[in-house]
This record gives structure tokens, sequence and C-alpha cells, in this order.
């Protein structure tokens, strides 16, 4: 294996938010089409995780190993929790406790996916019907986090079809806010290697925000072209002013109340690209070196989101655990 890393073969491989009921949580995101392609137990810290993705032959990346791909969704349960009536999930979108936004999937039906989803019982945030913005709509998952669904095709293309194909979504997103644009953007360019693949501005709702992404093989988008075809974005949401308020912060997910934990990047060498993060004067979580799990390592990001670290496995051909 090189002992160098190249930014290129990174991937957004996954978004961890916690879980009340594991039972609960996968037959939602299962209903959603996605599948649990690695269940993680560690008995002895009384947890489990639960990797779900995409993993039809139309798929982006099915049939890939689980660190090998992008947009997967990590659910991570604490034991007893399920039996405990007053635990409750931050989903990161009240005050004064927000920050995590929300997952997104990418549908081939918008009309014909929010009609499934609402006939089976499931609760939304925003109809397609409600409010101005009659092309989006936010369902909410058994712990009330919004997960935004959006179409791969102009509503009009799609009026009257009573069909979705499971197969054809995507996850396509994480939305996280941040408090200063520009010092954010910076971070998971400059020190992520990401690419931005467009930006919305909103001068008079007073907000931008900005979708990155690794090229892969597909390349950055060119200017005009959507990006609902792909999985593993992250989304910036960016508020005017807020960099102006020194005493202003997100909630990073971790501090009570708890909820989202982190998003996940996998790396072509573990640590070769600590190495480098060392070199650029990141701020930790953990190290390689510290704790137990010398596996894996957490940088923060300038709003103290944690970003996990982990390899690759197609680059080292053996089992991160």
């Amino acid at each position: 294996m090189a002992t160098t890393t190249e930014t290129k073969n990174y991937k957004f491989n996954h978004s961890m938010i916690r879980v009340k009921d594991p039972k609960e949580s996968v037959k939602f995101y299962e209903f959603l089409g996605m599948k649990v392609i690695k269940k993680l137990s560690f008995p002895e810290a009384k947890f489990d995780l639960y990797f779900l993705a995409y993993d039809s032959p139309k798929a982006v990346s099915g049939g890939n190993n689980v660190w090998d791909r992008e947009g997967l969704i990590e659910l991570t349960h604490n034991y007893g929790t399920e039996n405990d009536p007053s635990y409750k999930i931050n989903n990161g979108n009240a005050e004064p406790f927000r920050g995590f936004g929300h997952t997104c999937i990418s549908v081939d039906n918008i009309q014909a996916a929010c009609k499934r989803i609402e006939e089976a019982g499931y609760r939304f945030q925003k109809k397609l019907t409600d409010g101005r913005m009659r092309h989006i709509a936010f369902a909410l998952d058994p712990d009330g986090y919004w997960v935004e669904i959006v179409g791969q095709k102009p509503l009009e293309e799609t009026k009257g079809v009573t069909d979705t194909d499971l197969e054809t979504y995507r996850m396509n997103h994480t939305m996280i806010r941040v408090k200063d644009a520009e010092k954010s953007l910076k971070f998971y360019r400059e020190v992520l290697g990401m690419e931005l693949f467009r930006t919305s501005v909103n001068e008079r709702a007073g907000f931008n925000l900005y979708f990155l992404g690794y090229p892969g093989s597909k390349g950055v988008p060119a200017e005009g072209q959507g990006t609902a075809d792909r999985e593993g974005l992250l989304e910036l949401t960016w508020n005017y002013g807020t960099e102006k308020d020194e005493a202003f912060s997100y909630h990073d997910g971790n501090k009570e109340p708890q909820g989202f934990g982190h998003i996940c990047v996998s790396v072509d060498n573990l640590e070769a690209a600590c190495a480098r993060f060392e070199t650029l004067n990141v701020n930790w979580k953990k190290r390689l070196t510290d704790g137990r799990m010398k596996n894996v390592a957490f940088v923060l990001d300038p709003d103290g989101y944690w970003v996990e670290i982990v390899q690759n496995e197609r680059f080292t051909e053996k089992a991160n655990f």
C-alpha cells in the first residue's frame, strides 16, 4: 500500500445519528429503500451500529464494501434506550439545540414517493403542498429526524405518474448549519479535499446553501447541472450574520441533548491522511493513538462537528473491524 494519501480517493462515507429503537428506525429506512449492509455490535460498551445504504444494481455504489461507498446512514443504538420512556432524541432543529438539519433522499417520482410514505403512516414535517416550496418535502423518521425528499426530475415530468422505483433512490446529502461559511468552506475544501458543486444564494431569506462532494468518476457538475442523481453530498447552511456574533454557536449533537453524532470520510491511507491533517493543524477530537480504538480518528470542523476518519478497505484489503 502506498505511504501517501490523495484526497481524490476520499469518500463522504456516512452520517451517524443516534436512535431510540433500532427496530423501528431500521424499518423506516428500509421502507425508504435502504438496506442494512453491515451491523457492528459492541456488547461490552453496550451499543450497536447499523449501516444502511442503497444497494440495488441501480445504486451508485451498490455491492461495494461498506467503507468504499458514499451516502450511508449509520444508526447508533445505546442499549436500553428503547425501554426508557424519558429518552428523547435531539433532532437538531429545535432551539436552542440547532445544528444538524437533515438527511436527504432523491427519488424518481416525488409525488408518488411522498404518497407512499404518507399512506404507510409516517409523519411529515412538511408535505409537498405545504408552504411556498412545492418541490420538496420533509418526512419524519421514528425519532423525529427530518428526511428531505427531492425529485430527480422536474415536478411536471412526474405529474400523474403513480409508480416509484425504490432502486433508483439516492441518499443524496446531509445538511449541517455553519456559523461562518468562509471558514467551513475552507475546511471542507482544503483539509478534507471536497469540491464545491453548487451554491444556492437566498438573499431575501438571509441564507446561502453550499453543496460539496467528492467528484469521483463523474467529476464536478457543470454550471447549472443538477446534483439530485448524486449520493454522499454535504450541504452547509449559512444564515447571514451568525459569523459576526462571537457568542453564537451551533449544537454539535454530542453534548446533551444528543442526537446527530458525526459525519465520516473514508480515506486511502489512514495513517498518511492523519499525518497530513497534523501538518494542517486541525483540531482533533481523537487521534489514531488515543483510546482503545486505533483504527478510527476524529477531527473537528470549525463549528465543532465531529468528522470521523476511517480506512477504505479497498486500499488495504484488510477488515477494519
